[in-house]
């Protein structure tokens, strides 16, 4: 039963469990992710679901699919202008106005619906834009599955590989070439391609696979080889590769405190200290992945405390007050944030300044002494945080934080 129901069980299906109706919002692994009719959200194991006396599945409705609008701000803004200028055009073939129309507008001739039929709509915008009713039809079938961005003109979007036209039997065998060079004495380019057509004839069998001329040759090695140093310094060749392997799979949080990371670096600046002696600093920093906000810094003198650490901590719980000199433009109550319900909430956001207060569920630390110590440990422990530790020397396994601080 419970391979059944997982075979069928897919995001949108409506189910009965725990007494209630739900609706699949995810599946994750083995966890299944629910809302309930009341807007309540609830997790919970996908073979827990199944085996439950009274889970079944009682419907399915599709998720609502969301527009890629985002990516419209990755194109040139003719193109995106060009898209707008036809959708301004299909929305009064559609309804008979554009977009924008003060109330009251009466459509124009060939454009009132009561008046004309959707085919007599488009064949008059197909002439006033001097293109073929086909093109029109086309144009509004995209637009009703894509929004904008079907209009978009796709040469603006198409990707272009690397590696030109070359045939990826040929692109393997100079990627496993080029891999093979690492631990021996640098060559040439010619000597390379050699390499590679012996190989290629060895695998595939002469004139199977098509070989370019020497020029798209060479240029093919040169954008294979990028980074590699194949033919440059064999030293710095052999520590290139020897680098450590970043994380498995980005890091990405969907919302703000799900995972804030912290780093702490000595700073390449001279400090005055209270008493008047100058010395270098260390700064330790909090940044939240989801919205890159820095939620807390800490600046001390170089030996940071564990106690510095569990400071940092506190901060980022804390909204942050206005200090003599900042500009009424930086308090809370000038910011986009709903400062009157926060103020509800906690009375110090009325001389706050505008930093969201981001309560953090997990911090991802390095091996520092003063992030593993039991001070930093029971801190976090005390307020309900989860420490996430980074592999060792792995930088990227925090980057944001690590870049933060090494700006300083």
């Amino acid at each position: 039963m419970v391979a059944e129901h997982a075979a069928v069980l897919r995001p949108g299906d409506w189910i009965t469990f725990d007494n209630g109706d739900h609706q699949v919002v995810a599946l994750v692994g083995t966890s299944v992710r629910l809302r309930s009719t009341a807007g309540v959200d609830s997790v919970v194991l996908a073979s827990h679901l199944m085996a439950a006396p009274d889970f079944v599945v009682t419907g399915t409705e599709p998720l609502p699919a969301l527009e890629p609008s985002g990516l419209l701000a990755t194109l040139p803004e003719p193109v995106c202008e060009a898209a707008r200028e036809w959708e301004r055009h299909l929305v009064e073939v559609e309804t008979g106005l554009p977009p924008g129309t003060p109330p009251g507008t009466k459509p124009r001739d060939g454009y009132d619906p009561a008046a004309s039929s959707l085919m007599d709509r488009m064949a008059a915008k197909a002439s006033e834009l001097k293109v073929t009713v086909r093109t029109v039809q086309s144009r509004r079938s995209r637009y009703v599955q894509q929004g904008v961005w079907g209009l978009v003109d796709q040469r603006a979007v198409r990707t272009w590989e690397a590696t030109g036209r070359a045939d990826a039997r040929l692109v393997a065998a100079v990627q496993e070439v080029l891999e093979a060079e690492t631990d021996v004495s640098t060559g040439t380019r010619s000597r390379l391609i050699r390499r590679v057509v012996k190989l290629v004839e060895a695998t595939h069998g002469e004139r199977v696979v098509p070989l370019p001329s020497q020029r798209t040759f060479y240029k093919l090695i040169d954008a294979l080889s990028t980074g590699r140093h194949t033919f440059g310094s064999a030293v710095t060749r052999r520590q290139t590769a020897n680098r450590p392997q970043g994380p498995f799979t980005p890091t990405f949080a969907d919302r703000p405190g799900e995972q804030v990371q912290i780093d702490s670096t000595p700073l390449d600046v001279m400090v005055v200290l209270d008493s008047g002696l100058t010395a270098r600093a260390d700064l330790t920093i909090a940044v939240d992945v989801a919205s890159r906000t820095i939620c807390a810094a800490v600046l001390r003198p170089v030996g940071t405390k564990a106690v510095d650490a569990s400071l940092l901590l506190a901060r980022m719980l804390v909204p942050e007050p206005m200090r003599p000199g900042w500009s009424q433009s930086l308090r809370m109550a000038a910011s986009r944030l709903p400062h009157l319900r926060l103020l509800d909430v906690d009375a110090r956001m009325e001389q706050a300044a505008a930093k969201p207060v981001i309560v953090p569920d997990t911090v991802v630390i390095d091996g520092g002494k003063v992030f593993v110590s039991d001070t930093f440990i029971r801190a976090c422990d005390r307020l309900g945080i989860s420490v996430q530790r980074s592999r060792p020397r792995t930088p990227t396994d925090k980057p944001r934080a690590s870049y933060c601080a090494s700006l300083g």
